[in-house]
């Protein structure tokens, strides 16, 4: 399965990526440049963690008009595999490819630190493999991570099972306790109605390396792969 990972002025997260997808995920990997206006064949676009831009005006607002956004948001209509993670799932939502939006933090602080989370569905790629008991640990690092979306929203993605991941503590318990910034009903990733765009603010990318101590970010990458090539 062949990635493309795209890098935006301000990106910080991009080489994690692809290196967690080409040493440790065994996959070809094509590097993206923002101005560029060709994927390179692609089966899957990854939109990376960082400050695309500066994170000036708004997080992701300025990266959404990016030359290569055209190309990746065509390539999404057409039903190509999207995965944007923290200033990437930012982007997503700025894009309208993904529903809600990205508020500043609740306590309007930074926050990087490991978190928990768990799979809300098994209806998508990165969460079809997963245990749905089994809580994750993986980090965090943003500013604006508190998901928010319309009552009506809410209720639709609710309804059709677009939530994929929700904070919640060790054991797997989704509590108030649990979430780390504000997200309405501790949502930390959704996926679009369709099911191939998805968005997660955590960094499974992170926590995926065995020098880490930590790699529960892998089973992530590897739903991924087993439900495209299975």
């Amino acid at each position: 399965m062949k990635f493309g990972v795209v890098t935006f002025p301000g990106s910080n997260c991009d080489q994690d990526i692809i290196d967690v997808l080409s040493r440790i995920m065994g996959q070809p990997v094509e590097n993206l440049w923002h101005k560029n206006h060709e994927l390179k064949g692609a089966d899957m676009i990854i939109l990376p963690g960082g400050f695309s831009y500066g994170d000036y005006l708004r997080s992701g607002a300025i990266a959404r008009f990016s030359p290569v956004m055209q190309e990746v948001i065509q390539f999404a209509k057409k039903g190509g595999y999207v995965l944007g993670i923290c200033n990437g799932f930012q982007i997503l939502t700025e894009a309208g490819l993904v529903p809600g939006a990205l508020l500043h933090n609740d306590n309007r602080k930074f926050i990087c630190r490991n978190i928990y989370l768990k799979p809300a569905t098994s209806n998508s790629l990165l969460t079809s493999e997963l245990d749905p008991n089994t809580a994750l640990k993986i980090p965090i690092a943003h500013g604006e991570g508190n998901y928010f979306a319309r009552p009506d929203i809410i209720k639709s993605i609710e309804d059709q099972d677009q939530v994929l991941f929700r904070y919640c503590d060790e054991l797997g318990n989704v509590t108030p306790e649990a979430n780390p910034n504000g997200s309405m009903h501790n949502i930390a990733g959704v996926c679009n109605a369709e099911r191939n765009v998805f968005g997660m603010m955590p960094h499974p990318e992170r926590a995926a390396d065995p020098i880490l101590g930590n790699q529960d970010g892998v089973a992530i990458f590897e739903s991924i792969l087993k439900s495209v090539l299975a």
